[in-house]
């Protein structure tokens, strides 16, 4: 349970879209200091927020970062990347794209301030996933918000000695940019922010934002047929 007035928060992709709605609802619950991560550099005129550079790819970007927040008590993973295309067909690259920044970021940034967190006393690492971690047929990312579902169940185990609380966020469609595009019924950003920053409150593994994604979680123990996401539903 990590209680985010007072606290110093780490928030990657922080710029926009969710992450800028977590920045906002850290700021709201006291937070001190939340450091907001972009690919580009930039600056926020607000005097918590301070803005970095942030390659995720990068283990030299993600080790610099870590270097300069090292008095961080929360890292929440939220970076990410949507490159629609069929895994068979579509470029080969784009998959390897989206892995390396859907899975392999946040295992980055998580290993490179897994110390920061135990020298501060533990604090917590949160992890966003999608209602698209159970459901097949949405390509690459949906294989990679699979992946990091299981990478974030096995931090969790191994960053329990030391005291760390790992976070697992599902949540369906977020009203962001990143998903614009596709016509189906969405949540605000600033709602999924507040039940993020809840269950962390409340010292939960794991969050189901919303009612879809509550109802596919109980697919689970069902048929893996029903386990699909068709968008033309």
């Amino acid at each position: 349970m990590v209680a985010v007035n007072g606290k110093v928060a780490l928030v990657t992709g922080g710029r926009r879209g969710l992450g800028s709605a977590l920045v906002d609802e850290l700021l709201s619950r006291g937070a001190r200091t939340v450091y907001s991560t972009g690919r580009e550099a930039y600056s926020d005129t607000r005097d918590r927020v301070i803005g970095h550079r942030l390659e995720v790819r990068d283990d030299a970007s993600v080790a610099a970062l870590a270097d300069v927040a090292s008095d961080v008590d929360i890292v929440i993973n939220n970076a990410g990347i949507l490159l629609p295309g069929s895994l068979l067909t579509g470029s080969l690259d784009d998959v390897t794209t989206t892995f390396d920044i859907n899975v392999f970021g946040p295992l980055r940034v998580t290993r490179a301030f897994a110390p920061v967190l135990a020298v501060n006393g533990g604090g917590a690492v949160v992890n966003v996933h999608s209602v698209l971690s159970w459901l097949g047929g949405s390509g690459a990312y949906g294989a990679s918000k699979a992946a990091i579902w299981s990478m974030t169940n096995s931090l969790r185990a191994e960053l329990k000695p030391q005291g760390t609380q790992v976070l697992g966020v599902h949540v369906g469609f977020i009203d962001t940019e990143m998903v614009a595009r596709i016509a189906l019924p969405k949540i605000s950003p600033a709602e999924v922010a507040r039940k993020i920053a809840d269950a962390l409150e409340a010292g939960a593994s794991e969050v189901l934002v919303d009612d879809v994604t509550a109802e596919v979680k109980k697919r689970l123990s069902g048929p893996v047929e029903d386990l699909i996401f068709e968008l033309a539903h």
